[in-house]
């Protein structure tokens, strides 16, 4: 029997070495799983029928590796990846690892640790772009404060503005067919990181001169520590046509950053997602990766490691099917059907004085309307009925 959730690569899932290779390692305790060589995880990748694989620079090139040695690794994970039909599709810097970026990378207020920053970064982009990669993200980790006294707020986002200015133009100076994407987190390892929010990244991209090469990376556990909706962050970068790539994973609300398996916490904020990630209620069907930016848990060992992988991708695709059927549903169309009232509809699109005019002498029943019950709670409920199997 063929098995209706078993993944492909034209579903386009991905995960980064550094999910499925995470050791189990935390601030209590040591790791409990011995490291996987990178090759061996685009081998098993391409087993279990996933696309691609994403990376910081580190990942694959240990730190102040010789460049006889960055060349050798490198030629051996693209023969590996090549082999395994697995995809590069992105990657990015660790920029916080290392003690030199204990208080910032781009914002640090030693220009020193900024250059090398940026060394690295530009680094990182060349070695993304040489396997494959069309999208490099930037996660600020330790672009952040305790002392909020040891810089101004603002040379912060001015110094991550010049970061970003010369990175688009070193990618153009380069010829890279390559376009940014900003990761917001509102804490963890600092104890705030600057533009905490997809909201606020979306505002910074704006004041950038090459804006239009650079989107978001929003990232489920990290809005949901926030106490935000997630799905709503995501239709407000998808809306300014900036959701240029997606981490997705499960979180409880106000906790550490947990990056549990996909679905694993909030079934219902996860079907949501997918089901407007794919537009199964009719919009457009975002094309990009779905990566799976989560780790297994610390109980398990490496058989437990491929069994979470497995478990993301099937939660989504079966959450895919729940989502279509939910929108195929009758009743459900019935009841978010768009109201039609040709009297209105043609004056709200757009400003003109004659509208203003007609829309302040439209005679509205206030009280009516507001007697109205709309029935969202039958709606909550098929949804759930769908979501559980009952319909």
């Amino acid at each position: 029997m063929s098995d209706l959730y078993a993944p492909t690569p034209e579903d386009r899932f991905t995960f980064g070495l550094w999910t499925v290779g995470n050791p189990g390692r935390d601030p209590f305790g040591a790791a409990v799983r011995p490291s996987l060589d990178p090759c061996d995880i685009v081998r098993k990748l391409g087993e279990l029928g996933a696309y691609g694989v994403n990376l910081h620079d580190n990942d694959l090139v240990p730190f102040g590796a010789s460049l006889a040695d960055r060349d050798r690794i490198v030629s051996g994970f693209r023969s590996a990846c090549e082999e395994s039909g697995i995809k590069v599709p992105m990657a990015t810097t660790n920029l916080f690892s290392h003690p030199i970026f204990k208080d910032g990378a781009f914002t640090a207020n030693d220009p020193e640790v900024r250059a090398f920053a940026l060394q690295k970064t530009m680094q990182g982009i060349d070695l993304g772009v040489e396997l494959g990669a069309e999208t490099y993200v930037f996660w600020g980790g330790r672009e952040g404060t305790e002392v909020e006294a040891c810089r101004d707020p603002r040379s912060a986002i001015q110094r991550i503005r010049e970061a970003m200015n010369f990175l688009c133009e070193y990618v153009r100076d380069q010829g890279y067919a390559l376009k940014f994407a900003l990761e917001a987190k509102p804490n963890e390892p600092r104890g705030d990181i600057y533009f905490p929010t997809t909201g606020h990244m979306l505002h910074f991209i704006e004041t950038l001169e090459n804006s239009e090469m650079v989107g978001v990376n929003p990232e489920v556990a990290h809005e949901t520590m926030a106490g935000l909706s997630f799905v709503h962050g995501v239709g407000q970068a998808m809306e300014a046509g900036k959701l240029f790539h997606i981490d997705l994973n499960s979180q409880k609300i106000g906790r550490y950053d947990q990056d549990f398996r996909f679905g694993a916490e909030d079934p219902k904020q996860a079907f949501l997602l997918v089901r407007l990630l794919e537009g199964t209620s009719g919009t457009p069907r975002w094309e990009g990766s779905r990566h799976f930016d989560a780790h297994a848990y610390r109980t398990e060992d490496v058989d437990g490691v491929w069994d979470f992988a497995r478990g993301c991708m099937r939660t989504y695709k079966i959450l895919k099917e729940k989502a279509q059927a939910f929108d195929a549903d009758p009743e459900v169309r019935e009841l978010i059907a768009d109201m039609k009232n040709p009297d209105i509809d043609g004056l709200l699109s757009s400003y003109s004085a004659d509208n203003a005019q007609r829309i302040k002498s439209l005679e509205i029943d206030a009280d009516a309307i507001g007697a109205r019950g709309l029935r969202w709670e039958r709606l909550d409920q098929i949804l759930m009925e769908h979501l559980l199997g009952a319909r």
